[in-house]
């Protein structure tokens, strides 16, 4: 499969999951809705291997990176996008995950020493004030509640679907050190989500949450699609562009997914956003438009590493 067809997937997908999660919102805790969804998603991948009659064990050293891998990308990350999205409407939260583009780099940069070039600053500079500008009226008006006696959930939504960005970022980038490990995708995508679902139950057991099963259809058919679809298929699109291409060049799937999740907000969650908001998304996705049209970074080769990085 093509490279374009599968970053297709993996934003068509991705559109519609934030719309999704509200859909899990309300019936059980958070972070119990995303362990269901990350144990299933493993489960069918692990059904996967099993069918195509592969090895399931894989050394520690690999588990190693996996469990980052798993904590990061289908732990933390979501359970700050779901409990984001019970202040924050599931568009905006969406428009949040543009800012991956510029939290992959420095993560990269963190982990493997890639060197950031100056555009990367200077587009990651007016993504920032692109979200401000997106988010100024909300927050004003909920520092005015927060100043009246009221409380704070707004504001306490948008640093948690930050928080989600930047762990999902660095998730991504270790993506490619768990390729190094073992070329297996399927395989390293079930150890992954049953390394992150198990965290996040450890996480709802001491935080003392119910693992209930909820009655309700809606939220059942949300469960699948997120598994099935939101997480198996479109991580396996994501993971193989990242393979491919290189996560500094995928992560832009983050770019295209934020336009149809503001169409479904203000479709199905009443989301009307005015002037201002509509400049902030135009600033941010420009940004992003122009840190995707700068030229491929060289590959040279590390003195200390045989792995190659990128200069820009």
């Amino acid at each position: 499969m093509s490279s374009p067809i599968l970053f297709t997937i993996a934003s068509l997908i991705w559109g519609s999951t934030f719309w999704a999660i509200t859909l899990q919102l309300g019936h059980t805790a958070p972070a119990v809705s995303v362990a269901y969804r990350f144990f299933l998603a493993a489960a069918a991948l692990f059904a996967v291997c099993i069918a195509r009659r592969e090895r399931l064990s894989l050394p520690w050293r690999t588990h190693r990176w996996m469990a980052l891998q798993g904590g990061l990308t289908f732990g933390i990350s979501y359970i700050c996008t779901y409990h984001a999205e019970q202040h924050v409407v599931s568009g905006l939260v969406a428009v949040m995950f543009a800012l991956m583009v510029f939290w992959t780099p420095i993560w990269s940069r963190l982990f493997f020493g890639t060197a950031i070039n100056r555009r990367t600053w200077t587009c990651g500079a007016a993504a920032t004030v692109g979200v401000a500008l997106l988010f100024w009226h909300a927050i004003g008006d909920a520092w005015q509640a927060i100043q009246a006696g009221g409380n704070g959930h707004f504001i306490a939504g948008v640093v948690l679907a930050l928080a989600a960005t930047m762990a999902s970022a660095g998730g991504s980038v270790v993506v490619t050190k768990v390729k190094q490990q073992c070329a297996n995708l399927p395989l390293t995508m079930a150890w992954s989500m049953l390394w992150g679902a198990s965290m996040v139950t450890l996480w709802s057991l001491a935080n003392g949450d119910a693992f209930t099963l909820p009655d309700s259809g809606t939220y059942w058919a949300g469960l699948f699609y997120l598994s099935i679809f939101g997480s198996v298929v479109a991580f396996f699109a994501y993971f193989t562009l990242i393979a491919r291409i290189g996560a500094n060049k995928a992560v832009y799937v983050t770019v295209v997914t934020p336009v149809l999740s503001v169409l479904l907000s203000v479709l199905l969650e009443d989301y009307r956003p005015g002037a201002l908001e509509f400049l902030g998304m135009i600033v941010c996705l420009a940004s992003v438009a122009w840190a995707v049209r700068a030229p491929a970074p060289k590959i040279v080769q590390s003195a200390n590493l045989n792995n190659p990085i990128e200069s820009p």
